[in-house]
């Protein structure tokens, strides 16, 4: 919005404003600025109203996990849905740092608002039944899985809505991929539709696509999409489950894809780094540095002891966020690099179903998801969310790492 308004200042009025403050890298600060204060401002009075409503936290009962109740019994009643602090306070920076006219911007913006309902609704029907069941497993799958394939066929299939080739360019500046294209000369770049950029797979520590989808075989990438965004969502859901860890993690997960936006939104970096140039994905870097921020104010109060719970309200829809970036950024894998501890929360939880179902109710972990299996083992909660978030970074240190090494 304010992009707007300073070019409407310097066309009627011929006000100059300083550039700076259309640059990428400015409006990254200052939306990870905006989404810090106002999650930090807002906490006190935002968790004193969840607290008024009585919208409190419940906890696995003692039948289900006797351990798990008795261990996280004082959380009994913590108001939950503070994931609703999060998305108001990204949603205003959105509104203020990014360019309304971008369609990277809308499709971020549906993510946060389709996602976030959702969550809302089955944190509000856990509290309304007064158990923890919410929403049924399978209306919840179904609604993530039909928002994903929205997606994806805006991505994949022309003409489905006016298109998101007409209002994007992008290139990629791999010398033998431009070749193979249009058979340019190394050096130049070579445009690539929507379609063309979308069935692309890389990965890391690899300069070139390693899968190129064409024809029917682009049913795969509409499958890897829709897993992506699905699968980030409802892993980042199985890890809120101790205070701070997973707000912690999206810091940083946030961070390094983030980076990758950053990068690849200009040329010489992107042809440098062998990664592809996406004109425009700086806005997508605006949004997760937005991200950022609001999650670490979030932590202010998320923190152990936690004075509130962002709730399926906030992992779900800041999961799906993750999931959106990486698949318009085309960097997956990094993804699921960076967020290994995601991956790794949402791993124990099928393998424990799995084994539960197959090999005769016997269990791989004392309790799901992961981080559950080591409180089981004695480790205090504050043990488990330090060294995961080690762990967590880590990983991104390693993903990062992924630019150079290849």
């Amino acid at each position: 919005m304010l992009l707007l308004i300073f070019e409407w200042l310097r066309q009627f009025y011929d006000l100059k404003i300083p550039t700076a403050f259309t640059y990428f890298s400015t409006r990254m600060i200052f939306a990870a600025g905006t989404g810090l204060l106002l999650t930090i401002l807002l906490g006190p009075r935002f968790i004193k109203k969840l607290y008024e409503l009585k919208i409190g936290q419940e906890i696995r009962s003692v039948e289900e996990c006797p351990l798990l109740a008795e261990l996280h019994g004082k959380k009994k009643d913590t108001p939950t849905m503070g994931g609703i602090l999060i998305l108001f306070s990204m949603a205003v920076a959105l509104l203020l740092w990014m360019d309304l006219t971008n369609a990277f911007t809308w499709i971020l913006f549906l993510t946060t608002v389709a996602l976030g309902f959702l969550g809302a609704a089955d944190d509000y029907l856990k509290l309304r039944r007064k158990n923890t069941k919410g929403l049924k497993p399978r209306k919840k799958m179904i609604f993530q899985v039909g928002f994903s394939s929205l997606i994806a066929l805006y991505l994949l299939v022309p003409g489905f809505t006016n298109g998101i080739a007409e209002s994007l360019s992008l290139k990629a500046p791999s010398a033998k991929e431009q070749a193979s294209l249009e058979g340019k000369k190394s050096g130049q770049a070579a445009s690539l539709t929507t379609q063309e950029y979308v069935s692309r797979v890389y990965l890391p520590f690899f300069k070139e696509p390693v899968f190129i989808f064409d024809g029917l075989f682009k049913i795969f990438s509409f499958f890897l999409i829709v897993f992506v965004i699905t699968g980030a969502s409802n892993a980042v859901n199985l890890t809120d489950g101790l205070d701070g860890l997973a707000a912690g993690c999206l810091v940083m997960v946030s961070l390094v894809l983030a980076l990758f936006a950053f990068f690849s939104n200009h040329f010489d970096l992107a042809r440098y780094l062998n990664i592809l140039y996406i004109e425009g994905s700086g806005e997508i870097a605006v949004y997760l540095f937005a991200l950022a921020g609001a999650a670490l104010g979030f932590l202010w109060y998320n923190g152990y002891p936690a004075q509130v719970f962002m709730g399926d309200t906030g992992s779900l829809a800041l999961g799906g966020i993750l999931g959106v970036s990486s698949v318009l950024l085309r960097r997956e894998v990094i993804l699921g690099i960076a967020g290994a501890i995601f991956v790794a929360e949402a791993l124990s939880v099928i393998l424990q179903v799995l084994s539960y179902k197959y090999r005769n109710k016997k269990r791989i972990f004392l309790c799901a998801p992961l981080h559950h299996h080591f409180e089981y083992k004695g480790w205090p909660e504050t043990k488990v969310v330090i060294r995961f978030w080690i762990i967590s970074l880590l990983f991104a240190i390693i993903a990062v790492a992924s630019l150079k090494f290849q």
